[in-house]
Order: C-alpha cells, then sequence, then structure tokens
C-alpha cells in the first residue's frame, strides 16, 4: 500500500502539540525525529542502549512526518495543520519554520522499519522497557515494561518519560493506587504497577490511546491492576460515564505526562483527587513553562517537594498539603 507522507520541520518544543494535530487530521501513524549527536555524553550507568544513528537535524529542533492513506485530500490535510501551527505562537509555542513536504511511501518503508532502532531501555534502578519484538533476560530485582507503542506513540525514550518513571521509582509504594491522566501506551500505568501500585486508573480522551493502552496491559499482564477508560480527571471525580471506577478516591499518587498547557487546565482537580499528603508528579513541561506550572501548583495548595530536569524538560513532584 502507498501512503502519503507529510513532513513538517519544527521544534522540540512543539513536537507533542504537532503530532498530535497529524494525528487529528487522520494520519495512520506518526513518526518523530529529533536531533541525535553520538559525541555527546550520555549516562550510560544503567546500560543504556542508545542505538539511533546520528542525524542532520539541529539541536533544539524535530522532523515529524504523518502517514495518510491515499484517496484523502491531502492539500486539505496541510491547510489544516498549518492554520493549527500558526495558532500554537498564540500560546507562546514557538514551532519553528514549521515547513512542510509531501512524498509518496510504501507501508514497508515507516510501518516497522524504525523497529530496528528500539532496544531494551533500562530507564532506572528497577525498570527496564523491553520491545515485544526483542528478546531479553532481566537482572536481579529488575522489572520489565513490555511495550508495543505502535505508530501513534513513543518508545520511552523520551526525557518527559523517563522523568516520570524515575521520579515514580521514588514515590510509589507497594499497595498505592494511582490515576494515570493522559496515559498514551499505558508505559507510566503499567510502571506504577511494577513498582508496587495495587491498582491504576489509566485515562485518556483519545480512543487510539485507549486502545493502545489496553492492549500493553494486556501483554503485561496487567488486565486485573490496569484499568483503562477513555475519559477526563474531572469526569471521573463527578462519577460520569459508564465505566465503575475501581481505584478508590482519593488517591495517593497521580502523573500526568502531557503538555503543560494541559496542566494548568487541570491542577485543581487533581488536588481534589488526591489525598492529603499525597503526591503529584507532573511532566511534559518544555523549560519555558516552567515558572508558570510552579506557580499554578502553589496557588492551588500544593507543597512542591522536587523538580526534576532532563535536557529542556522538566517535572514537579508536588504535595497536597
Amino acid at each position: 500500500m502507498i501512503w502519503k507522507e507529510i513532513t513538517i520541520h519544527t521544534t522540540e518544543e512543539a513536537v507533542e502539540m504537532v503530532s498530535n494535530f497529524l494525528h487529528e487530521a487522520g494520519a495512520g501513524g506518526v513518526t518523530i525525529e529529533e536531533h541525535v549527536d553520538n559525541d555527546k555524553p550520555r549516562d550510560t550507568s544503567l546500560g543504556q542502549w542508545f542505538e539511533i544513528p546520528p542525524n542532520d537535524i539541529p539541536e533544539g529542533e524535530a522532523k515529524i512526518s504523518g502517514y495518510f492513506p491515499e484517496g484523502l485530500n491531502i492539500e486539505e490535510v496541510i491547510v489544516e495543520v498549518r492554520t493549527r501551527i500558526e495558532e500554537l505562537k498564540s500560546y507562546d509555542i514557538d514551532p519553528g519554520d514549521a515547513g512542510i513536504s509531501v512524498r509518496d511511501v510504501s507501508e514497508d518503508d515507516w510501518a516497522n522499519n524504525w523497529k530496528q532502532y528500539f532496544k531494551p531501555l533500562r530507564v532506572s534502578e528497577k525498570l527496564t522497557i523491553k520491545p515485544t519484538w526483542e528478546d531479553y533476560t532481566p537482572g536481579p530485582g529488575e522489572q520489565i515494561i513490555e511495550l508495543d507503542p505502535g505508530m501513534a506513540f513513543g518508545t520511552g525514550t523520551h526525557p518527559t518519560t523517563s522523568l516520570c518513571l524515575r521520579t515514580l521509582e521514588s514515590i510509589i509504594q507497594d499497595g498505592d493506587e494511582v490515576i494515570d491522566v493522559g496515559t498514551g501506551s499505558g508505559i507510566l500505568a503499567i510502571g506504577a504497577c511494577r513498582l508496587g501500585a495495587s491498582k491504576v486508573l489509566a485515562l485518556d480522551l483519545d480512543p487510539v490511546a485507549v486502545s493502545s493502552a489496553t492492549e500493553n496491559t494486556r501483554l503485561n499482564g496487567l488486565e486485573n491492576q490496569i484499568q483503562v477508560v477513555e475519559s477526563d480527571l474531572l469526569s471521573v471525580l463527578k462519577g460520569e460515564g459508564s465505566a465503575d471506577v475501581q481505584v478508590k478516591l482519593p488517591v495517593r499518587v497521580v502523573v500526568a505526562n502531557i503538555l503543560a498547557e494541559i496542566i494548568l487546565l487541570f491542577i485543581e482537580d487533581v488536588y481534589q483527587a488526591l489525598e492529603s499528603g499525597g503526591y503529584y508528579i507532573a511532566s511534559g513541561i518544555y523549560k519555558n513553562k516552567e515558572q508558570a506550572v510552579q506557580e499554578a501548583l502553589i496557588a492551588a495548595g500544593f507543597e512542591l517537594e522536587r523538580t526534576a530536569r532532563d535536557e529542556d524538560w522538566v517535572a514537579f513532584v508536588a504535595r497536597k498539603r
């Protein structure tokens, strides 16, 4: 099958938003390439595998490709996506030059070739992300997250995801009940269970994410511990929707790895969902939004316990007073 590949040159800051624009425009899959410099010193204390080849993408920039079936009006898609990218500037998000190109590709060019670069990745002292198609023997005490992200989600190597997993490892206690807002592939929900959580409510408004998280939950044998629901946090708090929530509100931990602009919209909902002394791990925050999120957390009544950073991304650990 031949697909139309729309490629957009943008910034790392705008990656999540531009990727979402392509999905909403009808993309059957999205790939993201960011700057890679294999000469850059990396922390290999956990035995990470860095097999992605270097590229000519400038530091701080990214190349995002969306794949659309033949028969779709590509010109209309380009106009829609370009308009939405331009609107990012009004939210103080720099999309870069946002140059767009189109070409025809065969399905094999994008559906499977990327998998050769996704290897088992030790992201913390206890957690290793393992693609389903790779053989890997864990060491003593090493917990495995089996993952088949599909073309719609990342592999867990992005700084925001690794920040969340490392932070969860320092927060989760045996028997905790957790809410994962914007679960995506379900990687954080699975990680929380591997670290000792008894139940996780994984929420996402994207039906593709719900499907992916449900499948990855099954792959990890955690169907009885993780409940994946197509919903937002406010609806859960109000008891709306058809699903009976299996976690008992309020919970001890809420984690959200999503855009800062979205985090700012439901901070008070998180505060309501947490028990006294509970933790909110908020990641997906680009450095230029750090102050805004920090001020909003404090205004809502949270106490900031620490701030974790990886490259230009920030994760907050906030505690309900």
